[in-house]
C-alpha cells in the first residue's frame, strides 16, 4: 500500500498545533499500521465506482492510500455511528451491519469484514431511525464477550452480543434527561453509561444485571466552576449556547465528563464550537472541574469518544481536545483543537469530507 504524506494548509495558530516541522516524506504501510495516530477520513476521489480514501491523522499529515471502499460509507446519512474502528450502518429493515472498510489498519481491501446483527425492533412508542451513537465493549464484534450498544434519539437503548444473541435486548430509558444522551462503554465499571442532559447524574447498564433497573449515579460537583463560582479560564458560556454532555474514559480507568458548547453559525447553517469544560468523575460520582488532564488528549466526534496518551503519538498535544463536527446541510466538517488550560482553540470549517468520525489508534 503506497502512502504519501503531505502538508495541510497553514493553520491559523501554529503554536496550537505542532512543534515539529511538517516534512514531505514516505511512510511504509508497516509504519502506518504500527504507529498511526487517531485519524479521520478527509476526502475521497472517484475510482471505478469506489473511492480512494485520504486519511488525516491528528498530527496534520495527510495520508493517501489506494484502499477502495463502498461509496455509500462515505455518505453521512448512510452510517449511524462508529466505535473502535468499526462503522455501523442501519438499513430499512432495521438490520445493523458493522464494517471495517474505513479502518486504516485493515490493509486488505479485498476482504473487508461485514458483521450483520439481528434486526432492531422499536419499543412501543419509540423510533429506531434516528440514532444518537453506537458503542462497543471490545475492539471487535467477533470477540466472544463483545456487546454492541445503539442509543436512539428518545427512550430506546438496544444491546446485543453478536457472538451469542439472535435478537437485541431493548431497554426503555424512563428518564427524559437521557433521551439525547450519548452512550459509552466503561471498562472501569464494565457497563454502558449515559450522562444526563444537564450533567446531574449518570445511568449505567450491565446487559445481565441491569436490564430493567439501571444503576444511577448522582454527580457531586466540587471546586470552583468557571462562570458560576469564579472565572479560572477564558471560557464563559452564554445562555444562548447549546451544550452536549459526553463521557470518555482513559485506558487507565479515569473517567471524564466533557461538556461541549456550541452556538449558531453566522450563516445559520449548523452549530459552531465555542469551547469545552472537563470534569474528572470518580466511582462515587464526585465531579471535579479540571484544566489539566495530564498527558491525555480527548477525541470527540459522532463516534464513541476516546482519549489517548499524547506522548505515544508525536505531534499530538497533551491536555487538548480534538474535535470533529459535521454540518449535513452543506456537507462540511468543523475540525479543531481546544486547549483546556487557556481555552484557546484553532479550527477550520471548510473541509468537504462526509464521514463525521474520529477513529482510534
Amino acid at each position: 500500500m503506497s502512502l504519501i504524506v503531505s502538508r495541510l494548509t497553514k493553520p491559523r495558530n501554529e503554536s496550537l498545533l505542532l512543534g515539529h516541522k511538517l516534512l514531505l516524506q514516505r511512510w511504509s504501510s508497516r509504519r502506518l499500521l504500527s504507529s498511526c495516530p487517531p485519524y479521520f477520513v478527509l476526502c475521497n476521489k472517484p475510482n471505478g465506482g469506489h473511492k480512494i480514501l485520504s486519511y488525516l491523522p491528528t498530527n496534520w499529515y495527510m495520508l493517501e492510500s489506494d484502499k477502495k471502499v463502498p461509496y455509500e460509507l462515505l455518505e453521512a446519512n448512510a452510517t449511524i455511528g462508529a466505535s473502535r474502528g468499526w462503522v455501523a450502518t442501519l438499513n430499512s429493515k432495521g438490520v445493523v451491519c458493522l464494517q471495517d472498510d474505513l479502518n486504516v489498519y485493515t490493509s486488505d481491501s479485498a476482504d473487508p469484514k461485514r458483521i450483520s446483527l439481528p434486526p432492531i425492533l422499536p419499543i412501543r412508542h419509540c423510533q429506531t431511525r434516528i440514532v444518537t451513537n453506537v458503542a462497543m465493549s471490545s475492539s471487535s464484534p467477533l470477540n466472544d464477550d463483545c456487546v454492541v450498544a445503539v442509543k436512539f434519539l428518545g427512550p430506546q437503548l438496544s444491546l446485543c452480543r453478536p457472538a451469542h444473541d439472535t435478537k437485541w435486548t431493548n431497554i426503555r430509558v424512563q428518564d427524559p434527561s437521557f433521551f439525547t444522551s450519548h452512550v459509552i462503554f466503561s471498562k472501569r465499571d464494565q457497563m454502558f453509561s449515559l450522562p444526563a442532559s444537564g450533567a446531574n447524574h449518570l445511568a449505567s447498564w450491565d446487559l445481565l444485571k441491569h436490564r430493567d433497573n439501571p444503576k444511577f449515579t448522582k454527580l457531586h460537583f466540587h471546586q470552583n466552576l468557571p462562570g458560576v463560582l469564579g472565572k479560572t479560564n477564558n471560557l464563559e458560556p452564554c445562555d444562548s449556547w447549546c451544550r452536549a454532555e459526553h463521557l470518555v474514559e482513559s485506558s487507565a480507568g479515569e473517567m471524564f465528563l466533557v461538556i461541549w458548547y456550541r452556538s449558531a453559525r453566522e450563516d445559520m447553517v449548523g452549530l459552531e464550537t465555542k469551547g469545552f469544560r472537563v470534569f474528572r468523575v470518580d466511582e462515587e460520582g464526585n465531579a471535579t472541574y479540571t484544566e489539566d488532564i495530564g498527558d491525555l488528549c480527548i477525541f470527540l466526534s459522532k463516534s464513541e469518544p476516546f482519549c489517548v496518551p499524547a506522548s505515544s503519538f508525536p505531534g499530538l498535544e497533551r491536555n487538548f481536545i480534538y474535535y470533529l463536527d459535521f454540518h449535513e446541510s452543506r456537507f462540511i466538517q468543523e475540525v479543531g483543537i481546544f486547549g483546556l488550560q487557556d481555552s484557546t482553540s484553532n479550527f477550520s470549517s471548510g473541509y468537504t469530507g462526509r464521514v463525521p468520525y474520529y477513529f482510534p489508534p
